[in-house]
């Protein structure tokens, strides 16, 4: 939740029930989270995503591969006749042994690093926050432990990268380009696989039982994920491993592919890529920078584990996040200087608004608001919420800062620089666009779902904190 601090005061309620018993033996679900009941709305919208998702991801990499990344054409010649469904599923290229094997080393060696490197980054690099930290509080009142160790694993991930490229040449760094077909038929397998695991274990064995929603509905409990933390053993989580990795490690060495390969075919690097390469690399350094920070917010939070995450990080995100750059393999762009800078401009004040709204919500959690937000002593609203377990929970809705601004003003940053991505490519083609159109439906969708979970959660308290800030994203706007 933004601007939530939790605290760790509590008090046990003592109302008794009907049967005699007080609320500290009978335990009554939390009503905050992931939804217990479905309407049909939301129903038709986890069938349509269920069918269509990977229809989509396909149709974009098929158009680049076939139409030179035109996302109109394919549909024109379909409507005329020149082409047929069979047609381009048969020049499309298919699974490969050479590729399950790439895509296998490369999930078991990001599962090595997560379960077997303990996090040593943190004890030399000033400020990084990493190794054993706490989870947010569930629904259910438990608290979870995590082994952060994910910049570590990108970093050792991208200097045997390096060091391949420039001095072992066990395989070309345009690899991954290069199998990037028959890599996401294998990356569909994993995603399906993890994801019905988890459906599975979620009525046979799951973790935690209490921390468990089941709708009733088998797609929405399927798509949605009905164990909130799925684990295996003590350490591995399932949301956190897919979330961080292999998808996001991976984001920053497609990138680099996608460059290695402009480099093969053109002679040269085009600014547009070096510009996409850098910022969206940032990105990935400030998500691994803050993982810990990350255990705070509404994936890890809120979202349970099912279909939307495994598949979504295993597919969706490495496909569709990267679409600027493989786009800029098939569409070298050279920019002029003005729109590159205009361009680095734009993703620079994002990135800014992003991580000091981000920061001004940590340090005001970490200080127990004992610290100075702009120059002043910030501002709260005093909030209170109950836990399955029966306990009363004490928060603080943060009020200054970019939050006195509006309530999801990270959310605004973010799709600066999204945008910024997006701009890099130029206007050609409307393909590069793709991912600011999806984020803007993601974040407001999200938005809209934080806030029906904090209204749940927070109750009176959360309808005077929207009256004190007023506004989502854009002041006097949304």
């Amino acid at each position: 939740m933004n601007g939530e601090m939790s605290m760790e005061a509590t008090r046990r309620r003592t109302q008794h029930s009907a049967n005699g018993k007080s609320s500290e033996e009978v335990k009554q679900p939390a009503q905050w989270g992931r939804a217990w009941e479905v309407d049909w709305f939301s129903l038709m919208g986890v069938i349509t995503l269920l069918c269509f998702a990977p229809f989509i991801v396909f149709y974009f990499v098929m158009a680049c591969d076939q139409y030179q990344c035109s996302i109109s054409q394919p549909m024109l010649e379909l409507y005329s006749g020149e082409t047929t469904l069979l047609s381009i599923w048969a020049r499309s290229p298919s699974f490969t042994w050479s590729a399950a094997k790439i895509y296998a080393i490369w999930v078991a060696f990001q599962v090595f690093l997560y379960m077997c490197v303990p996090d040593v980054t943190h004890k030399f690099i000033p400020g990084y926050v990493g190794g054993v930290q706490d989870g947010a509080r569930t629904p259910a009142g438990l608290i979870n432990k995590y082994e952060i160790n994910g910049l570590q694993s990108w970093l050792i991930t991208h200097a045997l990268w390096v060091a391949n490229a420039h001095y072992f040449h066990w395989f070309s760094p345009t690899i991954i380009f290069d199998n990037w077909i028959p890599l996401m038929w294998c990356t569909n397998i994993l995603g399906y696989a993890v994801s019905t695991f988890a459906f599975i274990k979620a009525y046979l064995f799951p973790t935690n039982s209490e921390d468990c929603k089941f709708t009733g509905n088998v797609f929405y409990n399927y798509m949605m994920g009905i164990e909130f933390n799925p684990r295996i053993g003590k350490w591995f989580d399932f949301k956190l491993f897919f979330n961080g990795r292999p998808g996001i490690v991976a984001w920053t060495l497609i990138n680099l592919s996608y460059m290695a390969k402009q480099q093969e075919l053109y002679g040269h690097v085009t600014n547009s890529m070096i510009l996409v390469n850098i910022l969206q690399a940032m990105y990935v350094l400030d998500f691994f920078w803050n993982e810990a920070w990350y255990l705070k917010t509404i994936d890890i939070c809120h979202d349970h584990f099912g279909w939307y995450l495994g598949w979504g990080d295993c597919v969706w995100l490495p496909y569709l996040y990267t679409l600027q750059g493989l786009y800029l393999v098939y569409h070298p762009v050279q920019l002029s200087t003005a729109h590159a800078l205009a361009v680095l401009l734009l993703g620079l004040i994002g990135y800014y608004i992003f991580r000091s709204t981000n920061h001004q919500k940590d340090l005001f959690r970490r200080t127990e608001g004992s610290c100075s937000i702009w120059g002043r002593k910030p501002t709260y609203i005093e909030c209170s919420y109950s836990s399955a377990d029966g306990e009363i929970h004490r928060s603080k809705l943060l009020t200054s800062g970019f939050w006195g601004v509006a309530r999801h003003l990270n959310y605004t940053g973010d799709l600066m620089g999204s945008l910024s991505y997006c701009a890099a490519c130029g206007f050609g083609h409307l393909l590069p666009y793709f991912y600011i159109v999806y984020m803007t439906i993601l974040l407001v969708h999200r938005c809209v779902r934080d806030e029906h979970r904090c209204s749940s959660k927070y109750g009176k308290d959360w309808k005077r904190y929207t009256n004190a800030v007023p506004y989502r994203l854009i002041p006097a706007v949304f």
